[in-house]
């Protein structure tokens, strides 16, 4: 299993920036940030079940999963400083991937946490996770805006990407955000001001989750703000200031 893939290859840059999709995701969400973050060797996490990793069986529990791709990252780190971009789950991923190596005794530059309430106020409910079937995932997609409407008529389509959407929406409903020691990295928090499921506060409460320097950020947009507008200035603006 290869968790990580190379979406802007550059061997020499100073720092790498390593993305985690949201539910539902692949590394094809990030394939254009290679171009925009030049400055940056740029990676994308593939969970099982998609893309290149079609053939593999879903995760159905979030840590575990989280803490096998921090010991590929540890494994193949090559002593740059790495900063983590995680959108909605994705976010609770690297997060749950930070406790992973900063218990190691390494841990990263940057956490950006995009879309995502803070880990504490994800409750783990098995009975909502049980919840999750094809007509309401349905629904939720076409109100996150990142799915056109018609393409949930399409039997291949939904054929083949319910299975893992669903099981991502099953377990990212089924984590548990219990209450443990802040990172020690900083932390930006980005939230759409028009996201339909996370808001301004629960975005904001991710200043819980470090002990580390902090920065909650509101832009236009609604839960997929990042796909007309990536935040490359955001990142590009915080690793300077933490360079410096």
């Amino acid at each position: 299993m290869v968790w990580t893939q190379v979406v802007g290859a550059r061997p020499f840059a100073a720092q790498r920036v390593v993305c985690f999709p949201h539910a539902g995701g692949s590394p094809y969400f990030f394939r254009s940030w290679g171009r925009g973050m030049a400055a940056y060797e740029v990676q994308a996490v593939c969970y099982p079940g998609r893309a290149e990793r079609f053939s593999e069986d879903c995760a159905e529990q979030l840590v575990p999963m989280a803490r096998e791709i921090a010991a590929e990252l540890l494994a193949s780190g090559d002593g740059r400083p790495t900063a983590f971009f995680g959108h909605s789950m994705g976010a609770i991923v690297a997060y749950e991937v930070v406790r992973a190596l900063e218990e190691a005794g390494s841990g990263v530059e940057h956490l950006f946490a995009s879309g995502s309430r803070a880990p504490q106020l994800m409750a783990g409910d098995p009975v909502a996770a049980a919840a999750w079937d094809a007509e309401s995932i349905g629904r939720t997609l076409v109100e996150l805006g990142g799915t056109d409407p018609e393409l949930l008529e399409n039997r291949g389509f939904v054929e083949l990407v319910m299975p893992y959407i669903g099981a991502d929406f099953r377990m990212l409903a089924a984590y548990e955000g219990r209450s443990r020691p802040p990172l020690d990295c900083p932390v930006t928090a980005i939230v759409g001001e028009s996201d339909p499921r996370v808001t301004a506060a629960q975005s904001a409460a991710w200043r819980e989750s470090t002990r580390g320097p902090y920065r909650a950020l509101t832009v236009p947009g609604e839960h997929f703000y990042l796909a007309g507008r990536p935040p490359f200035g955001i990142i590009a603006e915080s690793l300077r200031a933490r360079q410096g």
